[in-house]
């Protein structure tokens, strides 16, 4: 779904969120906030889930909140980096740990129909192949599970990429994929009843050093493949600065975020559902 050159570095994915464990939970007022409105979206969801995902926990940020809300459920917590998996390791109480996995999410070491619940935080967009992910989270889900995401829709930093645009032609800016990709990836990998929805938020900055330094401190740079290889020269860095600069209003620099939302059921597989019907006559 996305052009070569803008596909996420699995590698490269991996080490910056290990590189950005420490300072992560001090940056990424953005994943907090999201994170509390996607937990208020199980409001709506009628579901007691006996084992809980959170997919791409990060630092653990929702752990406490999600075994609040369903205290007999089992926490399972995986993220591809093992220094955030450290850190959330330490989440919920003495007694009551989640328990944590390094892994990723294409790939997940787990049995078929083993999670009532798959929580996905902000996690989608830093996977290769979103179609493989939901291919397996929906083996990974009981008949009636659900699953609740949320990733970034093509707008997020749009004033750095058209910034970036105006100074050179490579990858600057990670790509994402909109809302109704999404959608059809869900309805491919036979989910029920997709439901998608977008919301935008707007951060706001004194300079764009600011900008730079918290994505930077959440592992969110740029990862993608066609990514620049060496340093950014100060010629380029100034013609950034100064391309950004049409965007101030008010005295701050702004950076957009779509936030794109979304649920999705496990059903029952309706053809052997009725190959059992058949063969018990």
């Amino acid at each position: 779904m996305y052009p070569v050159d803008q596909l996420p570095d699995r590698r490269h994915t991996r080490r910056s969120f290990e590189q950005a464990a420490a300072a992560y939970d001090q940056a990424a007022v953005l994943q907090r906030e999201v994170a509390a409105r996607l937990l208020e979206r199980l409001d709506l969801m009628n579901i007691q889930p006996r084992r809980v995902l959170d997919l791409g926990c990060g630092t653990g940020g929702s752990i406490g909140a999600l075994m609040q809300r369903y205290r007999a459920c089992e926490l399972v917590a995986v993220d591809i980096a093992q220094p955030m998996l450290a850190r959330a390791a330490r989440r919920g109480r003495w007694l009551r740990r989640p328990r944590c996995v390094c892994a990723d999410a294409e790939r997940l070491p787990f049995a078929a129909a083993s999670f009532d619940l798959v929580f996905s935080n902000l996690m989608l967009q830093w996977c290769v192949d979103i179609e493989a992910v939901f291919r397996e989270l929906r083996r990974l889900l009981r008949p009636g599970g659900l699953l609740l995401f949320t990733t970034f829709g093509p707008d997020t930093l749009r004033e750095l990429r058209a910034s970036w645009s105006q100074v050179d032609s490579y990858s600057h800016v990670n790509a994402f994929l909109d809302m109704h990709d999404v959608g059809d990836a869900l309805v491919k990998t036979r989910f029920a009843d997709p439901v998608m929805d977008v919301e935008r938020l707007t951060l706001t900055y004194p300079d764009l050093w600011q900008l730079m330094r918290e994505l930077k401190q959440i592992g969110a740079h740029n990862v993608t493949a066609g990514r620049p290889r060496g340093l950014t020269g100060k010629a380029r860095v100034q013609r950034l600065l100064q391309a950004y600069e049409q965007f101030r209003r008010d005295g701050v620099l702004p950076a957009s975020y779509e936030i794109v939302n979304g649920h999705a059921w496990r059903t029952e597989d309706v053809a052997r559902v009725a190959l059992e019907q058949v063969a018990r006559r």
